[in-house]
């Protein structure tokens, strides 16, 4: 038996030591490493702000452990690109090892300060190679990326405690303490052009009784936990324009986040909000899109107000982590608004309040998970800090010539409290909406379809015939059920679709009118 175990462990003495090899012998590369990409593309970065990091990867496909003797970037030590090889970071390396039929990986980043480069037109196209080996034997691997200048709006740091200063607000005439980072924009800052674009860190503020313009033509960044606020008795007029090219609204203006990865184009949720506060008046939004924030336009009090809180046309909203457009007893006209992919509710009128929806197209193709609320919801409450419900006049919801669709069923919900000394007034009138009730869960008179105080000419549950709503796409094709349905009164008042093209001979449905989709190959 002893004898026995001797062998055996004799046997796995030697198989280990012999799989544990002590007498690596590694020879010079030769010039035929293999590489995952002849080009390392780092996408657009914002000037001083350090890029995402990218990876290359090494190949060595020979039998034999090989050595790079250098691998350096070309620019060398004032090159603005960062590696990494085997952990170690640095710009040049020597004597990098591969073993035979391994790979190697290389992470690259930039931070890359504009000021130091020629610069014509606010961007430039930075570039530079790595290098592996030298002489006959090198190998390169091209960096490129495009830098572009922009104007940063940071709130305020105290130098000695570090401490970034915080907002106090004035809503509805209150002073309120938030903990909420940013500062007001000084006078010269009051009219965002296309210049160059901007990046918002933390909440830029209208101060009280001022003006914010924006021009068409401009491109707002806003980083993560930032946006817009406008105070007390102060305005957002946003001013984008139509382009003659159809398939690019180059005038319009665009909110979206700082990350510029195209990974990041339709990610929800990257910035906060563009808020109206109670008591901010004057609102009025052309030709804007604003995408990929918490809640894309945050509407709050002033309901009564004659000329509308908010007007806003030819706009689009799209990929909102909670919220569309989100009314709290507020007063909001739209036309030609287009909404989609949301995570609650593509539009929601809460707390009452009085909105007007006109040739517009609500929809809602969320894809990232469960949510709870319709394309469209209507409500005449709040819930205070004690669970208590506070009820307010819903002075009118009006839906005009509209499309409301979505990839749930019901995509409408009319949450009243009932209370005989508050209006609950809503009508949807000629519009195409996704509302069947198989199961009889929604009665009540809110929910009859038949009542012509609430429901005229409308159609249900057939087909708009977007082109790609997952893909933000709500163009509607000849296939539509919306095709002609319109009421022309309403076609009348916004006689051309937010791609300019008149409407008023044979109105569709929703913000555009149809077109032919090209065939597929």
């Amino acid at each position: 038996m002893k004898k026995y175990c001797y062998v055996i462990f004799t046997i796995i003495f030697l198989t280990l030591w012999s799989s544990c090899r002590k007498d690596f012998e590694f020879s010079p590369s030769k010039g035929n490493l293999g590489f995952s990409k002849d080009t390392v593309y780092l996408d657009t970065v914002f000037t001083n702000i350090g890029s995402s990091t990218y990876n290359l990867k090494v190949y060595n496909r020979s039998d034999e452990d090989i050595f790079i003797p250098t691998l350096r970037l070309g620019l060398g030590e004032s090159s603005a690109y960062r590696l990494s090889v085997d952990g170690i970071t640095g710009k040049t390396f020597e004597n990098v090892e591969i073993l035979a039929k391994d790979s190697l990986y290389i992470f690259v980043e930039t931070t890359i300060d504009i000021n130091n480069l020629p610069n014509l037109d606010g961007s430039y196209l930075y570039t530079d190679q790595i290098e592996f080996d030298s002489g006959s034997n090198q190998q390169k691997v091209e960096l490129v990326t495009l830098v572009k200048d922009a104007i940063f709006i940071y709130p305020n740091r105290d130098n000695t405690t570090k401490v970034i200063e915080t907002l106090t607000l004035n809503i509805g005439g209150e002073t309120i303490e938030t903990e909420l980072q940013g500062r007001e924009l000084l006078p010269e800052e009051l009219t965002f052009t296309n210049a160059k674009p901007y990046v918002v860190y933390g909440f830029a503020t209208v101060p009280e009784g001022e003006t914010l313009t924006v021009e068409a033509g401009a491109r707002v960044h806003f980083h993560d936990n930032s946006g817009i606020i406008v105070s007390n008795n102060a305005s957002l007029h946003i001013n984008g324009s139509y382009s003659t090219d159809q398939d690019l609204l180059e005038n319009e203006v665009i909110f979206e986040g700082d990350r510029l990865e195209p990974e990041f184009s339709d990610v929800p949720g990257q910035w906060g909000t563009i808020w109206l506060v109670d008591g901010s008046v004057n609102n009025i939004i052309n030709y804007a899109t604003i995408k990929n924030a918490l809640v894309g336009i945050l509407s709050d009090g002033n309901p009564n107000e004659a000329n509308n809180k908010l007007s806003i046309t030819n706009s689009q909203i799209y990929n909102s982590g909670s919220f569309g457009i989100l009314g709290r007893n507020t007063s909001i006209e739209a036309e030609n608004m287009v909404i989609n992919n949301a995570g609650q509710s593509a539009f929601a009128g809460t707390f009452g309040g009085k909105y007007n929806f006109t040739h517009s197209t609500i929809a809602n193709y969320w894809n990232n998970g469960f949510r709870s609320y319709p394309s469209v919801l209507l409500s005449n409450f709040i819930v205070d800090e004690d669970n208590n419900p506070i009820i307010t006049d819903l002075t009118e919801a009006n839906f005009n010539n509209c499309i409301i669709y979505g990839n749930d069923n019901p995509e409408i919900l009319l949450d009243e409290i009932e209370d005989d000394a508050v209006n609950f007034n809503f009508k949807f009138t000629n519009c195409l909406i996704r509302f069947k009730d198989d199961n009889n869960n929604f009665t009540g008179p809110n929910y009859d379809l038949l009542d012509t105080n609430h429901y005229e000419g409308n159609i249900f549950n057939e087909d708009p015939h977007f082109k790609d709503p997952s893909n933000n796409q709500l163009i509607i094709g000849e296939e539509s059920a919306g095709i002609g349905k319109g009421l022309a009164a309403f076609a009348t008042q916004v006689p051309f679709d937010i791609l300019n093209v008149d409407r008023t001979s044979s109105p569709d449905l929703g913000a555009y009118q149809h077109i032919t989709f090209p065939k597929a190959n």
